[in-house]
């Protein structure tokens, strides 16, 4: 029966608030940290991932962020990649030395952005042994110009974030938008997208759907395709042509410089997020492909 305990740990100078998620099994399982998609609190799809490896005998930590939910840490709500990245490393040595952990069999799941963060501590991170990757969004800053308009497009938020930039180092004040509406032009994603607003699904208390203008900069020029040849764990990908950027998860996985496996399935982005059979296929593939690649390390 799994068990679910609210943890803290440090990071730097901040404390970072997660779930631990332990399985009912005699000894030390191998180890998972979980994160969801940017902008985004443990409650929307991390947990949900970790309740199920945790129920297929893993041990899992998903948590939130540094100025996210609730961790600590200032300015809120503010995506900085390179942030996330420390975040993870973080967590993964909170992992490692939890007695109920393996700490030589530990991996990571990332749900869309966390992709690229997971990503980002591994190809740094050898105590990483093994990744999976879920409905990933991998970008670098030539797909971001596609994605966002061209290069008008980013341009105008660079500016944006400029000001924003300037205004918070001025007063202290960080300017938000939504970081999703069908309303308003400035948005992160300026569509309805029915995950993130409806009550039933992502659009929850925990979450309060703004994002820190000036963060553009750091999401814009982050070059996750860059880190897949640095990759020499096994890696996993499952993923959807109705998904985000298709392409993107392509280039990276024929640059991925160790063992690799794709899964393709169907569903949309969001499906991937709380809806079956997606989260089902994708999570039993996560916990197959964890116990191939996390076997007990021999000690004779």
């Amino acid at each position: 029966m799994t068990t679910v305990t609210k943890v803290k740990f440090a990071a730097g100078d901040v404390t970072l608030t997660g779930n631990l998620f332990l399985p009912d099994a005699a000894g030390p399982a191998p180890g998972i940290v979980v994160a969801g998609t940017w902008t985004s609190v443990k409650e929307l799809m991390a947990d949900r991932y970790a309740e199920r490896l945790a129920d297929r005998g893993l041990a899992a930590l998903s948590f939130d962020f540094t100025g996210y939910g609730e961790s600590g840490g200032e300015p809120r709500d503010c995506e900085v990649p390179e942030l996330k990245v420390r975040d993870i490393n973080h967590a993964v040595g909170f992992l490692a030395g939890h007695p109920a952990v393996d700490a030589d069999r530990l991996g990571a799941l990332g749900v869309c952005a966390a992709a690229m963060y997971m990503s980002g501590n591994a190809a740094d991170d050898p105590r990483v042994r093994s990744l999976a990757l879920i409905a990933p969004w991998l970008h670098d800053p030539g797909i971001c110009r596609e994605v966002y308009g061209g290069e008008e497009g980013v341009e105008g938020r660079l500016a944006e974030a400029a000001r924003a930039r300037a205004r918070y180092e001025a007063t202290g004040e960080v300017e938000y938008v939504p970081v999703v509406s069908g309303s308003d032009p400035r948005a992160a994603m300026p569509f309805d997208i029915d995950f993130y607003l409806n009550p039933e699904r992502g659009g929850l208390p925990q979450w309060p759907n703004r994002f820190a203008v000036m963060a553009w900069p750091d999401w814009l020029g982050y070059d996750s395709l860059s880190l897949a040849p640095r990759l020499s764990q096994p890696v996993l990908l499952v993923h959807s042509e109705d998904a985000a950027i298709p392409d993107g998860a392509r280039r990276f996985h024929a640059a991925l410089a160790g063992p690799k496996e794709f899964i393709w399935t169907g569903g949309d982005q969001f499906a991937f997020y709380d809806q079956e059979p997606q989260v089902t296929t994708a999570a039993d593939a996560a916990a197959a492909h964890f116990a191939r690649t996390l076997r007990p390390a021999w000690r004779g």
